[in-house]
């Protein structure tokens, strides 16, 4: 893929997350694609990479990701974005907690034939859990 292709991939797949289509951006997942997910584990093809779409959308209906930054070099692309969201809806099986959602994130996109082969997601897991309720944390000592 082009530099300019990938960059329209991902204007497109922007497009996508404010319109919550999980099934358009399971599509852009090759068919034997892999992500590799803080929520959901190694999700192997488009059926089980569309079904952690649809959880999060679920669960945050307001979700939103806004990218911070995006870096190509060659099929290589990665995507740093901001992610936030009202917990209304059952994530992982804890019902709605009405709590706020913000966390930093970076995507690593390994890419061919115009589709992404391989997905890994780094967020603070830990942090989403802590935000919406499931993990209680002190607060730092101050030196």
């Amino acid at each position: 893929m082009t530099r300019d292709e990938i960059t329209a991939l991902f204007a497109r797949r922007e497009a996508d997350w404010r319109n919550r289509n999980a099934a358009a951006l399971a599509a852009d997942h090759a068919a034997d694609g892999i992500v590799v997910s803080p929520t959901g584990g190694v999700l192997e093809g488009r059926a089980e990479i569309e079904r952690i779409y649809r959880l999060w959308f679920n669960a945050f209906p307001d979700l939103a990701m806004a990218r911070t930054d995006l870096a190509i070099d060659g099929d290589l692309a990665i995507l740093l974005v901001d992610i936030s969201g009202t917990h209304t809806g059952d994530f992982f099986g804890l019902g709605p907690t009405g709590r706020r959602l913000q966390v930093t994130g970076a995507l690593v996109y390994r890419l061919k034939d115009g589709l992404i082969q391989h997905e890994r997601r780094i967020l603070d897991f830990t942090g989403v859990l802590i935000q919406i309720g499931v993990l209680k944390a002190k607060p730092a000592a101050v030196l």
